[in-house]
């Protein structure tokens, strides 16, 4: 299939290939996991999956991995539509500590949302291949013990599907999974994918995934959709990159490898652009991590650094310690109390819960759009050592 025939097949995922050259970049090695992750970023084309709820793309890294294996196809990917469903939560444990209301008030819907938590990256970490448990928690309630998968996955790659129904990781051995968050349903849909840079990153219809395949004698080859269902993979042209960040709109945001600017396209990708502020010439910082997007693509949560800093990590961190307006590059203040921004989530209705640590103490914020703080609620102790993955709503 030549690549016109190829362009046609995929109409419906990608109105154009836009090429964008980044340059070499040094990333520092994990403390934790004795990982070498060292990322260089060579020329890279931006593609544009043209689908009805999200787009995709990645920035290319070089490194060793398995050869793929299992079904690909270059024939057209199924149709992305979003498909909301409420999750049903697992069985309860009891939790190590009560919450308590701190503010109150009504949020933006009254509520903060179910969140997902994972291993942060520990001080005494097990092995890579140790297993620990996902949870989950609803403020109200009490935490609830999820499905268990190898420690290396839980802190670098493991993601929630939009819905709440389903979690995907990848193995060190570069197999992924995917499984209903109480560990039901684990299927291998294959090997051969990266585990690292390039994180499985659902599309907003919770039915596929965006990852890449390694090449049989190192670095990468191949990225593109793959459906759940089937496990077949449709490889995307010139789909390259990695850490991207969907709105419920459509919108994708990236952090560009060669200069730390954040770029946002939409799906047909004629209304491209950088976030003011990050990367630029004369710019006080860059940004290679990015976190969450708000469903309108209007608010991004990041962690940015300054230009004399050390420039990140190969791998997925989610913390925080920027809200930015994407249109303007300006900074939206939170109601911290003076405490220490950790993490932020935009829930499907706009509004962000805000992680907050003081001292040994963790707690989340509900805050509207503007900036206001609804309500607030102290974490359980047994979250303390743990990330939030996904805030569902």
């Amino acid at each position: 299939m030549n690549q016109d025939r190829l362009r046609l097949d995929l109409a419906d995922l990608a109105d154009e290939v836009t090429p964008v050259d980044l340059r070499d970049r040094a990333l520092r090695t994990s403390r934790r996991l004795g990982i070498q992750r060292v990322v260089v970023t060579s020329a890279a084309a931006l593609a544009v999956l043209a689908v009805a709820t999200g787009t995709a793309l990645a920035i290319r890294p070089n490194g060793q991995a398995p050869a793929p294996a299992g079904p690909s196809v270059t024939s057209t990917a199924p149709p992305v539509e979003p498909t909301p469903t409420a999750p049903v939560e697992p069985s309860r444990t009891p939790s190590t500590a009560p919450d308590d209301t701190t503010g109150g008030g009504p949020g933006v819907d009254g509520t903060i949302g179910r969140l997902v938590y994972a291993p942060s990256e520990l001080a005494n970490a097990p092995s890579s291949t140790s297993t620990v448990r996902l949870q989950s928690w609803r403020p109200g309630g009490d935490p609830v013990r999820l499905l268990g998968i190898p420690y290396r996955p839980a802190q670098l790659n493991v993601a929630v599907a939009p819905d709440g129904q389903r979690v995907a990781w990848v193995e060190e051995t570069g197999a992924v999974w995917v499984s209903a968050l109480d560990g039901s349903g684990r299927r291998k849909l294959r090997d051969g994918v990266d585990d690292i840079c390039w994180s499985p990153v659902w599309l907003p219809n919770s039915r596929q995934l965006v990852v890449r395949l390694a090449a049989d004698r190192g670095g990468y080859s191949d990225t593109g959709l793959l459906d759940i269902s089937s496990g077949t993979f449709t490889k995307v042209t010139g789909l390259d990159g990695c850490h991207a960040v969907f709105a419920a709109d459509g919108t994708l945001a990236f952090a560009d490898g060669s200069d730390g600017t954040v770029v946002l396209t939409d799906r047909s990708d004629r209304t491209r652009r950088t976030v003011p502020g990050l990367g630029v010439k004369g710019s006080r910082y860059v940004c290679f991590d990015l976190s969450s997007l708000s469903p309108d693509g209007r608010r991004i949560a990041l962690y940015r650094i300054d230009r004399s800093g050390t420039y990140g990590d190969a791998a997925r961190d989610l913390v925080v310690n920027a809200v930015l307006d994407t249109r303007s590059g300006k900074e939206l203040a939170l109601p911290l109390g003076g405490r220490q921004l950790r993490q932020v989530f935009f829930q499907p209705d706009g509004s962000m819960v805000v992680r907050v640590r003081d001292g040994d103490r963790y707690a989340v914020v509900l805050v509207d759009a503007a900036g206001n703080k609804i309500a607030e609620r102290a974490e359980p102790s047994g979250l303390r050592e743990m990330q939030i993955v996904s805030a569902l709503g």
